[in-house]
């Protein structure tokens, strides 16, 4: 099976604000340049989903108006993590007391109230466990996720360590991600991903 993760277009959130779950607009004409490209790149079969955020739902309908496709399933476990108080505050205006709680315990903090890494992965895996388990029933194999980029991160966290890993420190969990607009692809063996779950 491939997933293709594709990554919302810029907003107008101010770089080095925190923006998780919180429901900001894309840009319009970023959304449709990237929804020209996405239209060359993804394939025609595959089964779509996509996050209830604005954002990445504007980019599922601009790829919808350029080619015949069923409209995506919104899933609410694509929505973007959820940072609660810290959402639209400049990072480097969190207290330090807050960052360094969430970097002792990253994986089960629940981070400005809002949650977990461990819940972000436990949604996020259940969504690829019912992704599989559709691409299988319609003979597919391809799926296309329009998300975020700690949905993205969670993926391919799961791919590479196994379906139930959980990182120890902020530095085990992906860094990279693509930027807003892109898109990445993975490969997954449901054997190896689902461990049998």
């Amino acid at each position: 099976m491939r997933l293709w993760l594709v990554r919302h277009a810029a907003t107008a959130v101010p770089a080095g604000v925190c923006c998780g779950r919180w429901d900001v607009p894309a840009d319009p004409a970023a959304t449709a340049r990237a929804a020209d490209v996405l239209h060359a790149v993804l394939p025609r079969s595959a089964l779509w989903w996509a996050s209830p955020q604005r954002r990445a739902r504007q980019l599922a309908d601009a790829l919808a108006a350029r080619r015949p496709m069923a409209p995506p399933v919104v899933d609410t476990r694509l929505a973007e993590f959820d940072f609660g108080t810290w959402e639209g505050q400049p990072w480097d205006a969190l207290p330090r007391a807050a960052l360094d709680a969430w970097a002792a315990d990253f994986a089960d903090h629940i981070v400005g109230g809002g949650e977990s890494v461990r819940a972000l992965l436990t949604r996020v895996r259940a969504a690829l466990g019912d992704t599989l388990r559709a691409l299988q029933d319609h003979r597919d194999t391809d799926a296309v996720w329009f998300t975020h980029a700690g949905v993205i991160r969670a993926v391919r966290y799961t791919v590479d360590r196994g379906w139930d890993a959980v990182p120890a420190r902020g530095e085990d969990w992906p860094a990279a991600a693509p930027a807003c607009g892109g898109w990445c692809a993975v490969d997954i063996d449901p054997a190896r991903v689902t461990g049998g779950h």
